[in-house]
């Protein structure tokens, strides 16, 4: 009942007190997940940490506009979809086959597995890989093998390259790794074009997997805590204050971006709990524009250009399908 000492049996129930009915039916463990959704991570102690439980197990989700609306009343048709869920979530909790005894030999416990990583195949041997140019405003500092195709080295400026006696790679002293481009002695050119092919069957591989999130904070996630899974968004993403990954070494994030990334000057994206850069795949159609002095975490794979702002850090790839601007600026490989 309620504080009043009523149990109003015909008052509409509310999302949260769903949540917290499900929660309580299926013994879900409570969860901060509610944090996920600006209306919701305000949430009373008795329904937050059973609305993070059922998003978790994906009895209920938030809607388009990046709300859970924790106060909307429940209709009918709600209702049936969210008690379907719970008793799909209540099957797999129970075990159909028993255990024989004596036991012999103990059982594997089961490993039900994570989103799995983007791919990147050849792609993945370069820390910054583009088609039409990379160019860099002195003295950038690059960790790793950056390329250029099917542009020759013409378009990789800045970065006073002097060329291999084979032919086959320049160095520049801002670069600890080997510069390659299409004009170069084979097999650099033939390794180029299946790198490149690689990056934008890459790219098709992080656009189309499956979204556990939608349209979460409008695509605004400046000050958010965002856990591992594939987030999707019809619109660009706007970094204006720092960014929490939190998650395990092995949990991937992917988040698809119909339009561009915009990261504020001296903002961060902070790993956290063990998250780790070569795990974070960002697929953005437009614009990548990374702010003066911000640092940011993972992997690009743009369809567009890349722009780094001056003394911005990238502890990732930048794999683009046009070109990547570099200013002072600092990428190591993950």
């Amino acid at each position: 009942g309620y504080p009043d000492g009523t149990f109003k049996p015909l008052k509409e129930m509310e999302r949260q007190e769903v949540a917290v009915m499900v929660t309580n039916l299926l013994k879900l463990k409570s969860s901060v997940s509610a944090d996920l959704y600006a209306d919701a991570k305000n949430s009373p102690s008795w329904s937050k940490g059973a609305i993070g439980a059922v998003i978790d197990h994906k009895i209920m989700t938030g809607y388009p506009d990046g709300t859970f609306r924790p106060l909307q009343t429940v209709t009918r048709a709600e209702a049936v979809v969210i008690l379907d869920k719970a008793l799909k979530v209540m099957a797999e909790q129970a075990d159909p086959t028993p255990t024989p005894t004596p036991i012999v030999t103990p059982a594997p416990t089961p490993v039900t597995p994570g989103t799995a990583a983007v791919n990147l195949g050849t792609a993945g041997n370069y820390v910054i890989l583009a088609k039409t140019g990379i160019s860099s405003v002195p003295n950038s500092v690059v960790t790793g093998n950056i390329g250029v195709s099917p542009i020759d080295s013409t378009a990789i400026t800045g970065f006073s390259l002097t060329v291999d006696a084979t032919n086959e790679f320049s160095t520049s002293t801002q670069v600890t790794g080997k510069v390659y481009a299409s004009d170069y002695t084979a097999p650099t050119s033939s390794n180029l074009t299946t790198a490149i092919s690689d990056m934008q069957t890459a790219y098709t591989d992080a656009a189309g997997r499956a979204a556990d999130y939608t349209e979460l904070y409008v695509g605004d996630i400046s000050g958010q805590t965002l856990k591992a899974g594939v987030y999707k968004w019809g619109t660009g993403v706007v970094i204006n204050s720092n960014v929490t990954l939190q998650g395990g070494a092995n949990d991937v994030f992917i988040f698809q971006i119909a339009r561009g990334i915009t990261q504020a000057s001296g903002t961060t994206i902070t790993l956290q709990g063990g998250v780790q850069a070569k795990n974070i795949f960002w697929q953005a159609a437009e614009t990548v524009s990374i702010g003066t002095g911000a640092h940011f975490e993972g992997i690009i794979l743009a369809q567009t250009n890349i722009t780094l702002g001056t003394n911005a850090s990238v502890n990732g790839r930048l794999l683009a399908q046009t070109a990547v601007t570099l200013d002072k600026s600092t990428v190591v490989a993950p």
